[in-house]
């Protein structure tokens, strides 16, 4: 089975894959499952999401990896599997960010200013159509299975229109069960439902047998 990696969320911000997947339970619960898992940690301030791709490439294991990523984490993960779909087995996107909104770009764009981003790097990391940094083009081209979790309840930062717009474009999509991010306070009690979401995404890629 191939390993897990998980891919924290947050952008420019102080999310940490230790705060996304092991305080709240999920690396330990799919470990536990007899699962292959890392996490590692996202560039603190990258200054595009090729940057990202490529750093995350870095830190995968040399065999092909199932992707599990989170909100901002998703565009990170789908730019290193179009640098080098080789290596990527299976994407799961969980909360995908979503791109497009207008108020939600301005809040950010005046955010990632306040912290020094240059104009350049704030193009970079916001620019998109369905997915930031990525474009409908580059969706249509990933050939592996990919799987799509939505927020539970929506919210601005994850709206049901970048889950629905995802399951248009990619050629090998399916939805699966929502449920609120890591990060939020009730995500406890969903914890169990989604290890078993992970579980069952990773069964379907290995087939029967």
């Amino acid at each position: 089975m191939a390993p897990l990696v998980l891919v924290h969320g947050g952008l420019w911000d102080s999310q940490t894959a230790g705060r996304y997947w092991h305080d709240t339970g999920v690396s330990a619960a799919l470990a536990g499952h007899g699962l292959r898992v890392s996490a590692p940690e996202r560039p603190d301030r990258a200054p595009s999401w090729v940057t990202e791709g490529v750093h995350l490439l870095a830190a995968l294991p040399a065999e092909p990896v199932t992707l599990i990523a989170a909100s901002h984490g998703c565009s990170a993960a789908v730019r290193a599997a179009l640098i080098d779909p080789g290596r990527v087995r299976g994407l799961l996107l969980a909360w995908p960010a979503t791109a497009g909104d207008p108020d939600v770009d301005a809040s950010t764009h005046a955010r990632l200013d306040s912290l020094g981003a240059r104009t350049a790097e704030v193009s970079q990391l916001l620019d998109g159509q369905t997915l930031r940094g990525v474009t409908h083009a580059e969706l249509t081209a990933l050939r592996m299975p990919v799987g799509v979790l939505p927020a539970l309840p929506e919210n601005r930062q994850h709206q049901r229109r970048t889950v629905d717009a995802l399951l248009a474009r990619l050629p090998h999509a399916r939805e699966l069960p929502g449920c609120p991010e890591p990060v939020r306070s009730d995500f406890a009690e969903h914890l169990p439902r989604f290890v078993g979401t992970i579980i069952s995404f990773v069964d379907d890629l290995v087939g029967p047998g």
